[in-house]
């Protein structure tokens, strides 16, 4: 241990004295193991640990994979007695849960508010092992019909809502037309379904939608969660369930797709199976650029033993042994380690709330909680161990095996003059170079993926319109003629405020939503399903959204007042059904809109125009057909008022709430945002947070190659001072130096820029699903890279060979 503690300490006086190499070496350990934490950090907490529940690696979802749409995994949502008969037959499952969300408003003061909440059967709490952290917990009575009313609350509600008192423990809320009283409140991490009002309820085979608060004519859809038994993998669960829902599929065929297929899958597929790939690829990244920091520093400890080793010779003289050799070398390199450890540590925190406001919403579940932990710090120093190893045992292995005898007869005061470093700083060069080319060139074609997502033409205009969802209390406005009562005195009131242009309803979302359906076009045979998505929309929104008119004409106000059975449908609906033919007049039948009415009216729709495309299956995807009908025909409709505005969407919020509460306190407008900003983040944050990260870490590479370079190429400069002074005292001229220098320090540099072009060739073709508007080989990405990398190794290069230029023959030669 004293030993140890010598090596240790006249490790630090010695790093003391080469304050330039040192500082470059922290940079690079600090970026490479701060970098490595973050990541570590987010693939821990949302891909191995992202859930507080007991044992929640057994926990899964069920899924009803339809065949016709391959690739998406289907709903984790069942009615009530599939679910039971699911729990009754499977032999895979120790536990089974359910509840149902939606959203409900309740007042709170002089405001109305929207949140997500959940009815819970009182069986799922114990199951996921969560007892609240204040106030008790709920029981299998407080489930039942006869029951005294009650609720607990998230820790999330509990700070926003009420500044965490305490004292809001028995007070009453109307949640759901019945008053009741919160008897508890969540951990912070228990957020299943991103609910904030949890609600106890008995759930039964027979219940409907009406015990939710919907339709009596329902189904009740239940979210399910199961529990795996200890041993079952997740293919014997899908292969056992499979089975009872094929069972089901035979007695209640309305409920299940023609052909399908179960898949049981952890509760975390469920979140992140679409960040898997990005996770993994930017894991991928960040060990590129840690493998690039230890080359770095590996390199820059090599190049500082070479200049040593006449020290080190002298040691080994008066008795060191070649251990005693190698672990001085090793105690520097631990001492650089640890010293970058923490500076990663501190760079790692701030990069980790960094990473946390760029994470696209929704793409991680709610209970996932990025941040240091013991875990993630235990990775962190183990990859520091290793860097250790990897830093150091290249230098301490030279420093042991040097010539003696030669390195005590040399006059210098560095190494020898004639002898520089050897070939194997060249090769760390030449990786580093290499790998930074990789990152570079993924960092490029997300870049690309980027800009082409944003140029994307979405048909229509996007700016200055404001997205106004309208949440109706439960049990209210149930009916067509109820709602429209409602939108007919609130719409002139909106029209009316300032900077208000036009407004419209619809139950769609441009871009990001439509509602999905098999078409019948009657007249016309087909072998295969046809498909199309449709949207209950007014006569405003064509005017709104400012999309034209081909043919025919538009929705009027007496279609939208009297309900009628007419529709508007776009250029790509009329091409793929109706080819060269004139659809006006001819009409088509939505079969999936049966399940929106509440009475159910087989009945077919006359086409009277044709408008525009416009994207309708997000920013990747073709134009689907399309067909726009009157929202009138049914109370079921996801109500969305899109307001076009002269001043900044943001502005009308405020008055907007108001118009509403002077219609009906009881209804609010939840998550009203810009159309602009919610395509942003539906469709761009995905790209931007791969584009931004890759950036960092491709930016970071560049540098620390950089370092890389121009390191060996100061101290070969250093190194042979001697020789280069002999050269111009013998007439050599500066340009026929720097010509020699410069090319001894590109020839790593080239070697690393054409195995890294081979390299990013073979391995960005994994990102081919993350690409868009640009293939994985784009050659105009890869010479961009090129031409940047390779003009700052050039300018890495230049600076030390130009000082070598300037060396004075006669300081040279006297220096000797």
């Amino acid at each position: 241990m004293r030993r140890l503690i010598l090596d240790l300490r006249y490790a630090m006086r010695s790093l003391r004295r080469d304050r330039k190499s040192v500082a470059l070496a922290l940079v690079a350990l600090a970026l490479g193991i701060g970098a490595t934490t973050v990541i570590f950090s987010v693939v821990y907490s949302v891909l191995i640990d992202p859930f507080p529940y007991k044992n929640s690696e057994q926990l899964v979802h069920i899924y009803i994979h339809d065949l016709a749409q391959p690739g998406q995994y289907g709903p984790t949502y069942h009615t009530a007695k599939t679910f039971f008969d699911y729990k009754a037959q499977n032999h895979v499952f120790s536990d089974m849960m359910a509840c149902t969300g939606l959203y409900l408003v309740y007042r709170l003061g002089n405001s109305t508010y929207r949140t997500v909440a959940a009815f819970f059967d009182p069986a799922m709490f114990s199951g996921l092992g969560v007892r609240p952290m204040l106030g008790r917990e709920i029981t299998e009575s407080d489930g039942e019909p006869d029951a005294p009313p009650v609720f607990v609350i998230s820790d999330r509600m509990w700070r926003e809502k009420f500044n965490r008192d305490p004292k809001v423990l028995g007070m009453t809320l109307t949640l759901a037309g019945r008053s009741r009283a919160l008897i508890g409140i969540m951990p912070p991490r228990f957020l299943m379904l991103d609910a904030d009002i949890w609600i106890p309820m008995k759930i039964t085979a027979e219940m409907t939608a009406a015990a939710a608060g919907g339709p009596a004519s329902e189904p009740l859809y239940v979210f399910t969660i199961a529990r795996l038994r200890p041993g079952i993998s997740l293919q014997q669960a899908a292969a056992n369930v499979d089975v009872i829902a094929h069972n089901e599929a035979g007695m209640h065929p309305e409920l299940f797709p023609k052909q399908f297929k179960v898949f049981v899958g952890t509760i975390a597929d469920r979140w992140t199976r679409k960040l898997h790939l990005m996770v993994y690829i930017l894991l991928g990244a960040v060990l590129t650029l840690l493998l690039i920091a230890c080359g770095n520093v590996a390199n820059l400890l090599l190049l500082r033993a070479s200049v040593r080793e006449k020290e080190l010779a002298v040691r080994a003289a008066i008795g060191a042994s070649r251990r005693d050799l190698i672990r001085i070398v090793l105690a520097e390199s631990f001492v650089l380690a640890l010293a970058g450890t923490v500076i990663g540590c501190l760079l790692a925190y701030g990069g980790i709330q960094w990473v946390k406001a760029t994470i696209p919403p929704g793409s991680i579940p709610a209970e996932a909680e990025i941040r240091l932990n013991s875990v993630t710090l235990l990775a962190t120093v183990v990859v520091a161990l290793l860097t250790t190893l990897l830093c150091g045992l290249a230098p301490a292995l030279r420093a042991s095996r040097f010539d003696i005898r030669r390195q005590l007869s040399n006059t210098g005061k560095g190494a020898d003059a004639s002898s520089p470093p050897g070939w194997l700083p060249t090769i760390l060069v030449s990786i580093q170079i290499s790998l930074a080319i990789v990152l570079l060139a993924g960092g490029g074609l997300m870049m690309r993926t980027f800009l082409a997502l944003m140029d994307v033409d979405v048909g229509f205009d996007a700016e200055n319109i404001l997205v106004a969802p309208v949440i109706f209390p439960n049990g209210q406005y149930t009916t067509a003629a109820t709602k429209q009562i409602f939108f007919q005195q609130l719409l002139p009131r909106i029209a009316a405020l300032p900077g208000v242009i036009s407004l419209t309803l619809s139950d769609s979302l441009p871009v990001v939503r439509a509602n999905p359906s098999e078409l019948n076009i009657p007249g016309s045979a087909h072998s295969q399903t046809w498909t199309c998505v449709f949207d209950l929309v007014d006569d405003d929104y064509f005017g709104t959204i400012r999309l034209p008119l081909l043919r025919g004409r538009l929705l009027s106000a007496a279609d939208i007042d009297s309900a009628r059975y007419v529709a508007v449908i776009n250029r790509k609906f009329a091409h793929d059904f109706f080819g060269e033919s004139n659809p006006i007049g001819r009409t088509i039948e939505l079969k999936e809109l049966n399940s929106l009415m509440a009475v159910p009216r087989q009945k077919p729709f006359e086409i009277v125009g044709i408008v525009g495309d416009a994207r309708n299956d997000g920013l990747v995807n073709d134009t689907r057909p399309e067909a726009f009908i009157p929202h009138t025909i049914t109370a079921l409709a996801d109500d969305t008022i899109l307001v076009r505005t002269a001043v900044s969407p943001d502005s009308i919020q405020e008055n907007m709430r108001q118009a509403v509460s002077s219609i009906d306190q009881n209804v609010a407008l939840a998550d009203t945002a810009p159309l602009e900003r919610i395509l942003h983040r539906e469709f761009l944050t995905g790209p931007e947070f791969g584009f931004l990260l890759l950036t960092v870490f491709a930016g970071i590479g560049m540098i620390l190659s950089a370092i890389g370079v121009f390191s060996m190429m100061s101290y070969t400069v250093s190194l042979q001072t001697h020789d280069i002074g002999i050269r111009m005292a013998l007439g050599a001229q500066p340009e026929s130096v720097l010509r020699m220098v410069l090319w001894g320090g590109l020839r790593p540099v080239l070697a690393g820029v054409l195995i890294g072009l081979a390299m990013s060739l073979a391995l960005t073709r994994l990102m081919a699903s993350q690409l868009y508007g640009v293939s994985a080989t784009d050659p105009w990405t890869l010479l961009g890279v090129i031409l940047v990398l390779g003009s700052v190794g050039m300018i890495a290069c230049f600076l030390p060979a130009r000082r070598a230029t300037k060396v004075d023959p006669l300081v040279a030669v006297r220096y000797e």
